[in-house]
């Protein structure tokens, strides 16, 4: 590939030092470059979450201009929320994804619930909270079978970041789209936030990130096998 890195993040994964997503975002050094998620997590998927028309009125005329939020996740364990604005949709929403690559996170998931005991990673491990705006979300372990009972825009965030059962509810003005999905993804980052001992993570099955490894291949130019 014809990519060359400039951060030191996109430079260790193009020399092999990195090769996986949970590595790049331990060494706790900031993604600048959408091309690093690309490399480590192939089959990410993306969805837009909402469309909103900004309408400003100008000496010269009326300017409209498009904001964009969407949301990537590989099913896995990874999820990434992102905003952009533009003139035009389809320009917009591409950068809207790449900010959404660059916002990625790790999430822990497991048995948490006291009904199931199934010992698969396929719920929260805890109850978990995020705010944004007037927006407050709560998530709980459900038990296997239950599905996702949350709302549309906590549903989508949830199946990308690969969580399939799970009580939950909101506070506040869920109307508000962007609000509604922020506050799904800071409910989900306290997952990692929270510090559990080793006897709960065998005891709830917790799985920190992918249950399925992926390795990304020598992403060196001009190498090949």
């Amino acid at each position: 590939m014809d990519w060359v890195p400039k951060t030191r993040p996109g430079k260790m994964v193009l020399n092999g030092e990195i090769t996986t997503m949970s590595q790049a975002l331990a060494t706790k050094l900031p993604l600048r470059e959408a091309e690093i998620v690309d490399i480590l997590l192939p089959d990410l998927k993306d969805e837009v979450i909402d469309v909103n028309i900004v309408q400003r009125m100008t000496d010269s005329g009326r300017r409209v201009k498009f904001r964009i939020t969407c949301v990537v996740g590989n099913g896995d364990g990874f999820i990434g929320i992102g905003r952009a604005k533009g003139k035009e949709v389809g320009p917009s929403i591409r950068k809207a994804i790449d900010n959404a690559k660059l916002n990625i996170i790790e999430i822990k998931r497991g048995c948490g619930s006291w009904e199931c005991g199934c010992g698969t990673p396929h719920s929260l491990p805890f109850t978990v909270v995020g705010k944004s705006g007037s927006v407050e979300v709560y998530l709980k372990p459900a038990p296997r079978g239950i599905s996702l009972a949350v709302g549309d825009v906590a549903k989508s965030i949830l199946t990308l970041a690969g969580v399939k059962d799970s009580w939950g509810f909101a506070k506040g003005h869920t109307k508000t789209t962007v609000n509604y999905a922020y506050a799904t993804y800071y409910a989900l980052r306290n997952t990692i936030e929270m510090r559990v001992s080793e006897e709960q993570e065998k005891r709830q099955h917790i799985v920190s990130g992918p249950v399925q490894l992926h390795v990304a291949e020598d992403a060196a130019p001009g190498q090949e096998e």
